[in-house]
């Protein structure tokens, strides 16, 4: 296994669209297992492939890691949202992707998703707390869409400067990696 630079929030791929997974095969499940790998070492609780750099439908997460202190990586390959409670609730959110920004989002308490795991087994899993959270924020990638992007205005108006910051410093180092 190998850590995987995770791009920061200003490069531009982490608000597109990502195409399904083709083949689930060895470059795939060797993807998943180093982007566990760069989600425990940056003490994450998921990633997802858009946030390495690779616009496809792929995540992964361990929610346990922070409740019962062990590891068990879930791999979600293509994944679809197949139900939500119409009941949502807010929790303070943030991404590896945007380093020491933190807002409150609302978001349905449960979902239902249906996804194949890194042998190509599809799986169904309904989720509530912060599991169905995780699965969500990480969907949310897939789409090309940030947790700042579910906040409230208010909130998100008072994170501008830093945001913008951020953006500048990643433009910046995109600019000197050409």
């Amino acid at each position: 296994m190998s850590l995987i630079e995770i791009i920061k929030y200003g490069t531009p791929s982490l608000q597109e669209r990502s195409v399904p997974v083709e083949e689930i095969n060895n470059e795939i499940r060797q993807l998943a297992a180093d982007m566990g790998e760069s989600m425990y070492t940056n003490k994450g609780v998921g990633l997802a492939a858009p946030q390495v750099a690779r616009n496809i439908r792929l995540f992964v997460l361990d929610t346990e890691q922070v409740t019962h202190d062990r590891r068990n990586l879930q791999v979600f390959i293509n994944p679809e949202i197949l139900d939500e409670s119409v009941e949502d609730g807010p929790y303070t959110e943030g991404c590896l992707s945007i380093p020491n920004i933190e807002g409150e989002v609302f978001r349905p308490l449960r979902v239902k998703v249906r996804a194949f795991n890194e042998h190509g087994e599809e799986f169904v899993l309904e989720a509530d707390d912060l599991l169905a959270r995780v699965i969500q924020h990480e969907y949310d990638h897939l789409d090309g869409v940030l947790f700042i992007d579910r906040m409230s205005k208010e909130r998100r108006a008072l994170l501008a400067g830093q945001l913008n910051a951020l953006r500048r410093e990643t433009e910046a180092s995109l600019a000197a990696a050409k």
